[in-house]
């Protein structure tokens, strides 16, 4: 593989301002992608942008609530006229607000959960499309879970969510078939972030167990995962597409 397999590259990606998100905006950066990194917390995202550019890379910071459209449609008008135009799509924002049972849960949160981890999604890929087909070939990289294919009790909405999350990447792998636009799911399993810490506190005080309990997984740091990331972004236009490829080491 070349040095820089994503020069001329330009990706955008959510979530990109801490945890995993970071992690993969850093190695495309690193490997010669211009980075528009996308995120609620501006503070968050400007240190990842300043970690890039003293690295020697390139990046854009672009504060986005991807539950709305209009933001959404705004991420990606930044990234074309900062580096003029759209190459790569990580869907990587979520999170879990919902943690209760669903008898004494909250639906709020449960809404909520799905509004970002399914929503979320749906409208980032939806208004990439346009970007991706200018440029005549795009790969989109959605961050699913092992959690949306065998669910565990309190995670009915963030379950869901994910199961969803990879319905609409097979879906959309369909729809696009014909062109050079691919859309696969990467499950990442474990990997140890802050909002991870919190699931494993509170198992800890119930005396429950997570999957970083589980002798036979690999529990991951964020970097870990962007080996992955980079494969998958550096295959060929008429690459694999429509897949699910995971890190974790128990059946799904």
């Amino acid at each position: 593989m070349q040095q820089k397999p994503l020069h001329g590259k330009v990706a955008v990606i959510t979530g990109a301002g801490r945890g995993i998100g970071r992690a993969i905006a850093e190695a495309y950066a690193a490997a010669g992608a211009a980075i528009v990194c996308a995120a609620r917390s501006e503070a968050q995202l400007a240190e990842v942008v300043a970690a890039i550019q003293a690295a020697g890379g390139r990046a854009i910071a672009v504060p986005t609530d991807v539950t709305r459209l209009e933001p959404v449609e705004r991420l990606y008008q930044r990234a074309v006229e900062a580096f003029g135009g759209v190459d790569i799509v990580v869907i990587n924002a979520g999170g879990n607000m919902d943690r209760m049972p669903i008898e004494t849960g909250d639906p709020a949160a449960w809404l909520a959960t799905v509004e970002l981890n399914l929503n979320g999604a749906y409208l980032t890929l939806k208004c990439a499309l346009p970007h991706l087909r200018a440029r005549g070939a795009g790969k989109i990289i959605a961050i699913g879970s092992g959690q949306g294919r065998r669910g565990s009790p309190g995670a009915s909405s963030y379950s869901a969510a994910k199961a969803g999350l990879s319905l609409l990447v097979r879906v959309a792998a369909q729809e696009l078939g014909e062109t050079n636009i691919t859309v696969n799911e990467l499950i990442p399993g474990p990997v140890r972030t802050a909002l991870t810490a919190d699931v494993e506190r509170r198992a800890a005080a119930s005396g429950g167990t997570t999957p970083f309990t589980n002798p036979v997984e690999w529990i991951k740091q964020p970097e870990d995962v962007a080996p992955l990331a980079l494969f998958l972004a550096t295959q060929p236009d008429r690459g694999p597409t429509g897949q699910t490829f995971s890190l974790m080491r128990r059946d799904m």
